[in-house]
C-alpha cells in the first residue's frame, strides 16, 4: 500500500536539476515531523514548508500496488513523449518507497530520483539521489549525487558534510513565509547564504525558483 499526498508534472524548482521537467510524487508521512503545527516545536524539523500529511492532495490516494501507483502518475506525464524523470519526495520518501515501486518505474523508462532527509536507508535502483540533512543525527545515506542543505540551521553547520561522498553541495535560503518570530528569529536568509558560499567555495547556491515563477 502507497499513500501519496500528491502527485503533479511540474519543473524541477531547485538544486542540480532545476530547470527539468518532472513529475512529483509526494508521500505521506514523515519520521522528523507529524506535520501537525502543535508538535513543530517539539519536533526534530522545525522549518518545514510542506504539507504530507493525507492524501487529499492534488492526484493524490492510496494505491495497493506498484502497478497501480506507476499507472495513475505516468498517466501525467505527457503522452508519446520520452526523458521520464520522476522524483519521489515526501514528507520522507524513504518510508515507502521500495523496490517494487522502483523497478516498476524503470520498466516504464523512467529516471529515478529521491529527496530524502538522509536519516534512513535506501532501496536499490534509485538513479539521483539528493540528501536535505535536517538533524543532528547522522546520516544513513552518506553518499549519492547531491547534498541539499537548508541555510542556517541553528542545530548543524554546512562543515559537517563536506567530506561525504556527493557530486554536488548546495545550500538554500531557508523559507522562513510560513513561520513566525516565536518560532524561528527571522532574519535575510537569502543574504546569509549569499555570504557563506562565497566565503565557503565548496557550495554553490540553490534557490526555490518555482516559488519566483509561481508554479508548483
Amino acid at each position: 500500500m502507497y499513500s501519496i499526498k500528491e502527485a503533479f508534472y511540474s519543473l524541477q524548482g531547485e538544486g542540480a536539476h532545476a530547470g527539468r521537467p518532472a513529475l512529483f510524487c509526494r508521500f505521506t508521512g514523515c519520521n522528523l515531523w507529524s506535520g501537525l503545527e502543535k508538535t513543530r516545536a517539539k519536533s526534530e524539523c522545525q522549518f518545514c514548508d510542506t504539507d504530507f500529511i493525507g492524501t487529499d492532495g492534488q492526484h493524490g490516494g492510496k494505491f495497493n500496488t506498484a502497478e497501480q501507483l506507476r499507472s495513475h502518475i505516468d498517466a501525467l506525464w505527457p503522452e508519446n513523449q520520452g526523458h521520464k524523470y520522476v522524483v519521489f519526495t515526501g514528507g520522507e520518501p524513504a518510508l515507502q518507497l521500495d523496490t517494487e515501486l522502483i523497478a516498476e518505474m524503470k520498466r516504464h523508462g523512467y529516471t529515478i530520483a529521491i529527496e530524502t532527509n538522509g536519516t534512513m536507508a535506501l532501496p536499490q535502483g534509485i538513479d539521483w539521489i539528493c540528501v536535505s540533512p535536517k538533524t543532528a543525527k547522522p546520516l544513513i545515506v552518506t553518499k549519492g549525487d547531491e547534498l541539499k542543505l537548508v541555510y542556517p540551521q541553528s542545530h548543524i553547520s554546512p562543515e559537517l558534510f563536506e567530506t561525504l561522498d556527493f557530486s554536488h553541495f548546495y545550500l538554500q535560503p531557508m523559507d522562513q513565509s510560513h513561520l513566525t518570530a516565536d518560532q524561528i528569529p527571522l532574519m535575510d536568509t537569502q543574504q546569509a547564504t549569499l555570504h557563506y558560499c562565497l566565503s565557503h567555495p565548496r557550495w554553490r547556491l540553490s534557490l526555490q525558483t518555482h516559488k519566483m515563477l509561481n508554479i508548483d
